[in-house]
C-alpha cells in the first residue's frame, strides 16, 4: 500500500477514526489497533512476509529480555551475535544474494574456473531495512545499557511495525519511539 494510493486514502481515515473515538483512553487496545493496521499495511504488498517482520520482531525482543537478564558478559554477546546474524542475515539474503552470486561467478570465470551461478527470483520485501536497522539499534542499546528492555511484546511489536515510518523511514531509535507506545495519548 503506497502513501499516495486509494487504499491508504481508505485505509488511514479508518484507522484514525477507530483509533480516536471508540478506542480513546484504552491504551492497549490502541496499541492493537496499530500493530493489526501495521501488519495491513506492510502485508499489503505480499502477506508471506509478514512472518518475516514478525521473525525479526520475536528475536530481538526476545535478545533484548535475554540481554536484561544476563550480566554475563559472554552471553550478552552472544545475544547480540544473534540479533545481528538473524537481521542481517535476512537483510543480506534479500538485498545481495545475486550480486554476490554473479560476483563469484566472475571471479572464478576470470580464474579459468567458469561456473553457472544460482539465480534467485527474489523479491525485496519492503522496508526490510529500515525495520532490520531499527530492531537492531533497539539491541544494541539494550547491549549497552542505554535502554532498559521492554517487557511489553504489544508496544515492541508495535514500534517495529509502525506504519507511518515503516516504508518510508526514518529509523526511529527506540529510546524515542518505544516510551510512547506506553503513555496515553490525548487527541
Amino acid at each position: 500500500m503506497l502513501f499516495n494510493s486509494i487504499e491508504f486514502a481508505v485505509f488511514l481515515p479508518i484507522v484514525f477514526l477507530l483509533y480516536w473515538f471508540p478506542l480513546k483512553g484504552k491504551l492497549r487496545l490502541q496499541n492493537v489497533l496499530l500493530l493489526v493496521a501495521s501488519y495491513v499495511f506492510y502485508g499489503w504488498w505480499d502477506w508471506r512476509f509478514l512472518s518475516l517482520i514478525a521473525f525479526s520482531s520475536l528475536v530481538d525482543y526476545l535478545v533484548g529480555i535475554g540481554l536484561s537478564n544476563s550480566n554475563n558478559s559472554f552471553r550478552r554477546k552472544l545475544l547480540l551475535t544473534i540479533s545481528i546474524a538473524v537481521n542481517l542475515g535476512f537483510l543480506g539474503f534479500f538485498k545481495y544474494f545475486n550480486f554476490f552470486s554473479e560476483s563469484f561467478s566472475e571471479a572464478f570465470t576470470l580464474l579459468g574456473q567458469p561456473f553457472e551461478p544460482t539465480r534467485l527470483n527474489i523479491v525485496l520485501p519492503v522496508g526490510i531495512s529500515f525495520y532490520t536497522f531499527q530492531t537492531l539499534s533497539y539491541s544494541i542499546d539494550v547491549y549497552r545499557k542505554n535502554l532498559s528492555a521492554t517487557r511489553d511484546a504489544l508496544s515492541f511489536f508495535t514500534y517495529v511495525s509502525f506504519f507511518p515510518q515503516l516504508v518510508a523511514g526514518p529509523i526511529e531509535r527506540a529510546t524515542n519511539l518505544l516510551p510512547q507506545f506506553t503513555r496515553r495519548r490525548h487527541f
